[in-house]
């Protein structure tokens, strides 16, 4: 039974060990590095667009929330701002449903 398997299975890992086995590796490698350059760089470069966007908020900013709520920003905490979203309506929302601020003079 064992050489049974040992024909099975042995003469397929003696052809991978040949040059066609280096050059599947840089293959992988280079497919892992396409992937991190198309998938990964552009979402890192995002977040930290809208990180610089939240510390830059400040009161007076017209924002957009990530349900698509517009307000100014009324007051802003450590973890969140109180948003005035109506007349006499203010809301709180954490930092990071900002999806954007609002250009007044675009707006118009």
């Amino acid at each position: 039974m064992e050489t049974a398997i040992n024909n099975l299975f042995l003469p397929q890992f003696a052809q991978a060990a040949g040059p066609n086995s280096t050059m599947m590796i840089v293959f992988w490698f280079l497919i892992l590095g396409a992937m991190w350059f198309f998938l990964v760089a552009p979402q890192r470069k995002k977040q930290k667009e809208h990180a610089k966007l939240i510390e830059e908020l400040t009161t007076g900013d017209e924002v957009i929330t990530a349900s698509g709520i517009y307000g100014t920003i009324t007051n802003v905490k450590d973890d969140r701002f109180v948003v005035r979203i109506a007349e006499n309506t203010k809301v709180e929302i954490q930092k990071s449903f900002v999806q954007g601020k609002i250009d007044p003079v675009a707006a118009k």
